[in-house]
């Protein structure tokens, strides 16, 4: 089983969006049972009395606007312990990375990645909760999931 999780600052708009659009990626091809997918946040600010928040309903439109639901998702945050149990932890920009690698204390094996580094790209996702354009975001996590995913099937 490949285990994935897609990190973001808050885990309300651009994680939850890449957590879906892969799952839903996945199970297009088939391969649901081949994978675990899952998202985080660096910070705790969308986390309150140990309770996240759900997907910000501009990005939760942005989905259903695709055919993809995310209900159910709440925020939760990063640990330490969660480098053991994924094979990839995959960042939205050079901040999410920074923040990852202080919280999981490093990365001996090589398993933090940038999301769109799979789409040929070093570029950042931009956080629409700062620019609002969640259809660009939608477009480059899908660039990314989709090269992610052809890299973890083609041999």
């Amino acid at each position: 089983m490949i285990k994935i999780l897609f990190i973001c600052h808050g885990n309300i708009c651009r994680s939850p969006m890449a957590e879906f659009v892969m799952k839903d990626l996945v199970s297009q091809a088939g391969l649901s049972h081949e994978f675990h997918i899952a998202s985080a946040a660096t910070s705790t600010e969308e986390i309150w009395n140990g309770v996240g928040n759900p997907v910000y309903p501009p990005a939760r439109k942005e989905l259903v606007r695709h055919g993809i639901s995310c209900e159910g998702k709440r925020a939760v945050q990063l640990t330490r312990a969660d480098y053991e149990k994924y094979d990839y932890l995959i960042g939205m920009d050079s901040a999410n990375i920074r923040n990852m690698l202080r919280i999981l204390g490093g990365d001996p094996e090589k398993k933090v990645h940038k999301l769109l580094t799979f789409a040929g790209s070093d570029r950042d996702i931009a956080d629409p909760w700062y620019t609002g354009n969640f259809s660009d975001t939608y477009a480059d996590v899908e660039a990314g999931c989709k090269g992610l995913l052809d890299s973890l099937t083609i041999k």
